[in-house]
């Protein structure tokens, strides 16, 4: 599995799942309050918001939990202060990490991510220190029944994005930051909304992993990473076998 497939990254089958699934709704939730206060609360003048609105549906999160973030984030008095911040180090074998949050306590987030990276062998970097490894891009996600890989790759491209890439997990189109919305609302009228989009860091190069100790002790850093309320994305540039991979998620289950 490639750390670049971020709509589809390692996720592991472990834990109380009520647990997760709340994880994921304050995630959510977050996402919409930065997002109205940024843009404002109507969705159709605000293309970060509505791409937020369409990833909490497709989570299920009930309506009306929905209208009241974007409620709080438009209020001039929205209650919590949301911080946009990007982490950035490194797990084992030399695997760099890019970890964007949304926080109301930078010390507490920085804290958080720092003792779960030193408790599995991995360290926190200063800013600047692996974004270098990566291209800041937006990306578009659309289900493999959207279109085929054929008619997706060149609707994408007359639209203006870099590169298109259909297989069994869907089709991921790449474009520069600045076209991000402009490719998003092309395709939106010849497909529907995408399934999921956004600003994201895509490895340049892929770092192949190998080693059982390191691999597990990868998979256990996302994990955690991914179980912490106020990290948002986190972004990879490993290259694990499927096989082990999943000796990695049984090992994390036994």
């Amino acid at each position: 599995m490639a750390g670049h497939s971020q709509f589809a990254n390692i996720k592991h089958r472990k834990g109380a799942q009520d647990k997760k699934k709340a994880n994921r709704f304050t995630k959510l939730a977050r996402e919409l309050v930065v997002s109205a206060r940024q843009g404002g609360g109507d969705p159709n003048y605000n293309p970060r918001l509505r791409a937020a609105m369409i990833a909490a549906r497709k989570e299920n999160v009930p309506k009306d939990k929905i209208e009241a973030a974007i409620k709080k984030g438009s209020s001039p008095a929205g209650g919590e202060n949301y911080d946009e911040m990007r982490y950035e180090g490194y797990a084992p074998g030399g695997v760099a990490l890019i970890i964007e949050a949304l926080t109301d306590n930078r010390n507490r987030s920085a804290s958080d991510i720092r003792s779960l990276l030193t408790k599995f062998g991995g360290n926190l970097g200063e800013t600047g220190s692996v974004n270098f490894m990566f291209d800041h891009v937006g990306l578009i996600h659309y289900p493999v029944a959207a279109a085929s890989g054929d008619a997706m790759f060149e609707a994408a491209l007359d639209a203006g994005a870099g590169n298109c890439e259909s297989g069994e997990g869907g089709h991921e189109i790449t474009t520069s930051v600045e076209d991000l919305n402009a490719v998003r609302e092309a395709l939106a009228k010849k497909f529907g909304d995408a399934e999921a989009s956004r600003l994201a860091w895509k490895p340049k190069n892929l770092i192949p992993v190998t080693d059982k100790d390191h691999i597990l002790k990868i998979v256990r850093i996302i994990d955690g990473l991914e179980d912490l309320d106020d990290v948002q994305h986190v972004y990879a540039n490993y290259d694990i076998a499927e096989d082990a991979l999943a000796a990695a998620e049984e090992a994390l289950k036994a």
